[in-house]
């Protein structure tokens, strides 16, 4: 019979917290191309302003989400690797969907157990 793996070498399983994770990151990616957008367009300040200050924000406390998953074993290191790049939030929304379509980095979620030993009396 096989050893079992040490919980340090355990994959995470994403949790429900994982889905936060997903939800929050389309957010902060949709603010970060409305900020690249008005940076962009000449005059907007205002604009640039209040959308940098939210995606300023918005991004670390969606680091800081990532932080919590990956230390409760919801989500890979790699992800939060991914979203400290350059890409920003871009690079969470890549690794989340590399995660989901093709499992990168995480253990598949198992089904509860049930006993059914208990349930006929024997």
């Amino acid at each position: 019979m096989p050893e079992p793996e040490p919980a340090v070498l355990r994959k995470p399983v994403p949790g429900r917290l994982f889905g936060w994770v997903k939800v929050v990151s389309w957010v902060e990616a949709g603010v970060f191309a409305a900020l690249l957008v008005v940076w962009l367009i000449p005059g907007q300040e205002d604009a640039t302003f209040v959308l940098g200050l939210t995606h300023g924000l918005g991004y670390i406390g969606l680091c800081l989400l990532i932080l919590v998953a990956t230390v409760r074993r919801e989500a890979p290191w790699p992800l939060l690797a991914a979203s400290l790049t350059p890409a920003g939030p871009f690079g969470t929304v890549i690794g989340i969907e590399l995660i989901e379509r093709r499992g990168w980095g995480v253990a598949r979620a198992q089904p509860p157990r049930v006993d059914t030993a208990g349930a006929n009396g024997g």
